[in-house]
């Protein structure tokens, strides 16, 4: 049966067997960074290109006046730089899943004893290290060009990152289920989905911007209440632990959410065969 449990030939333990072929599969997206320089050049092209772009614009604001519209400028530039991780996380998931596609290899990856949530486990380890790659360089350079040192925030930024990413693993397994159920027609949905999120996720300004019928929907968006939390720490010096713990929450529903819908088109796709000829 594909993607039945298999016991490992060596003898190992079922866990470390597990780890070994997550590790297979993150290895085999690895090598393809290791002998090609212009794929780890494309993940800091976007958010080093932002970044910049950005930066110009929150130095001009930064110089308009020197006290209120300075704070602002720096959640602008803290904004684009967080909401990278969340765009990142997504697409270094959907992406390396469409590598399986592309090269016509999933249907020989789950004649191998690997589980559906090993492949999982492996595509959110290539989507953390694809965002890192491509964020922390354009953290480094927001630092050296405009003085904006995001970890200057204190330990909370790493809860603002893993918040982040975990919604963007959420949206990706989302995508990875439409393109299990409608193949092609949905691949171009992996660049797209959560950039149409941006209006909700309060990236550039706080919810109560929004129209009253939009806060709610808002709200609902793990992203909101990061940007919520960082702004507080930016412009008012504290943590607001409400909005994180609202953040992780919402997460949390949205990964089970989703890894729900995951499982269910996967099984959909290898009952139909669609697993040997998705994109075709």
């Amino acid at each position: 049966m594909i993607g039945a449990a298999k016991r490992d030939p060596a003898g190992h333990s079922p866990a470390l067997a597990s780890a070994r072929r997550i590790w297979g599969m993150m290895y085999r997206h690895l090598a393809l960074f290791r002998r090609s320089w212009p794929r780890v050049l494309e993940l800091m092209y976007w958010p080093v290109l932002q970044m910049i772009v950005w930066g110009f614009v929150t130095a001009y604001l930064a110089g308009v006046q020197q006290n209120t519209t300075s704070l602002a400028a720096g959640a602008l530039l803290g904004g684009v730089l967080l909401w990278e991780v969340a765009l990142r996380s997504q697409m270094g998931f959907a992406i390396s899943f469409l590598e399986e596609i592309w090269s016509r290899n999933l249907g020989h990856v789950f004649v191998s004893p690997l589980r559906p949530w090993e492949l999982v486990a492996a595509l959110v380890g290539m989507g953390a290290i694809r965002m890192l790659t491509g964020v922390l360089p354009a953290i480094a350079l927001a630092w050296f060009l405009y003085g904006f040192a995001l970890f200057s925030l204190g330990p909370v930024v790493v809860l603002f990152f893993a918040a982040l990413m975990m919604m963007g693993w959420a949206v990706a397994l989302g995508v990875t289920s439409l393109i299990l159920r409608h193949g092609a027609g949905a691949e171009p949905l992996a660049w797209s989905v959560l950039f149409g999120l941006t209006p909700f996720a309060a990236v550039f300004y706080p919810v109560s911007v929004l129209p009253g019928w939009l806060q709610p929907l808002a709200l609902a968006t793990p992203a909101a209440h990061v940007f919520e939390g960082m702004r507080a720490a930016l412009l008012e010096g504290r943590i607001a632990w409400g909005h994180l713990g609202a953040a992780f929450a919402l997460d949390l529903l949205w990964l089970g959410a989703m890894a729900l819908l995951f499982m269910r088109q996967f099984r959909r796709a290898r009952e139909s065969g669609a697993l040997l000829t998705i994109g075709e």
